[in-house]
């Protein structure tokens, strides 16, 4: 398939800024990939969809305040600096984009905070905007996470066009979030409520947890009309044995199983063995989801709406059909759902 087959008109006024009053008050578009058929609902109505031992997989990595601002040594200009991994943590060596990069060079000193709560020196370029910095830093490795948690802001996509808020925290984090390393949240899960997880586990729904730490390789936008051509950023996942086995025994009694979000299904889809089940695994994916593609684990997904062209809606339209989720989408705009990070729901099923 082509780039430009993923190309569909998004008012800007459907990119939400905010997220729902409630979690699991988003609206929710249930698409049926056998009919085509759509539904429109409200988020916590997705529990009349799953039944007894049912499975949903949710992604449980956490974000971290990855987005810091720091003041140049001599000139005191302030720079952007975007925390994307850890690379060493005796070292404190981390990979970086800066803002503007034309002003950052190899030995620059960045210091951050009123009394310089952190000071960090640059050690390479890795690519036009890209560094490697080492944080001086004296302490523990608690006083200094605490450190950047003090300085740093909740990484809120730019497309948001607003400030990070307190109240971004704790919103822009899933109920179930675990393990931090991610630099932009697993979406769809942020509509998931304390009681509706709890009412599902009352229906008998299982959950089984994977962690993908979702980099920012997720807002990359495709640059070439040939898709077979594109290659994805490298993300780190994390299947337990345990979680693994709640999968597989689902797929044994034939029951449903929901990937809850892209992040999930790509997690799941680049663990699957010889006999088309899921692998306990600890590994990097840039697997690359397209149609047509043949899903080997979920065969029900949860999803935000996304970007025209990105590879997320290239994900879904593989799981949903190209028509469908393309026709289904016209109709999102048509009826004013909105879009993104913070916007509402699909359940394909």
């Amino acid at each position: 398939m082509k780039l430009s087959q993923f190309k569909f008109n998004l008012p800007e006024s459907l990119v939400a800024n905010n997220p729902a009053e409630q979690r699991d008050e988003a609206r929710l578009m249930v698409l049926h990939k056998d009919s085509g058929k759509i539904e429109h609902k409200i988020f916590k109505d997705v529990l009349g969809y799953f039944d007894d031992k049912d499975v949903m997989i949710l992604n449980n990595t956490k974000v971290f305040p990855a987005r810091l601002y720091g003041n140049k040594e001599k000139t005191g200009a302030t720079i952007e600096v975007f925390l994307l991994r850890e690379l060493n943590k005796e070292l404190r060596l981390w990979d970086v984009l800066v803002d503007p990069a034309r002003k950052i060079r190899v030995g620059n000193k960045l210091y951050f905070g009123d009394d310089d709560l952190l000071v960090a020196e640059v050690v390479d370029n890795t690519t036009s905007r890209g560094r490697t910095i080492r944080f001086l830093f004296e302490g523990t490795d608690e006083e200094f996470r605490k450190n950047v948690e003090i300085l740093g802001e909740t990484p809120l996509p730019k497309y948001i066009k607003r400030k990070a808020t307190a109240e971004d925290k704790e919103r822009y984090q899933t109920i179930f979030a675990k393990h931090e390393g991610a630099v932009a949240a697993p979406t769809a899960g942020l509509h998931f409520s304390r009681e509706l997880m709890k009412r599902l586990e009352l229906k008998g729904v299982e959950f089984a947890e994977v962690t993908l730490h979702v980099g920012l390789g997720t807002f990359r936008t495709v640059e070439v009309e040939d898709l077979t051509k594109h290659k994805m950023d490298s993300e780190q996942f994390i299947i337990e044995p345990k979680d693994a086995g709640i999968v597989n025994k689902a797929i044994e009694e034939k029951r449903k199983i929901c990937a809850v979000g892209t992040t999930s299904m790509r997690a799941i889809e680049s663990a699957v063995s010889a006999n088309r089940t899921l692998k306990a695994a600890n590994d990097w994916t840039s697997k690359f989801i397209f149609p047509p593609y043949d899903f080997s684990i979920a065969n029900s997904m949860i999803t935000n709406f996304h970007t025209p062209e990105s590879t997320l809606l290239m994900m879904v339209s593989a799981f949903g059909g190209y028509e469908n989720v393309m026709n289904a989408y016209e109709v999102a705009v048509k009826e004013k759902y909105k879009f993104y990070s913070y916007g509402d729901a699909m359940l394909i099923i």
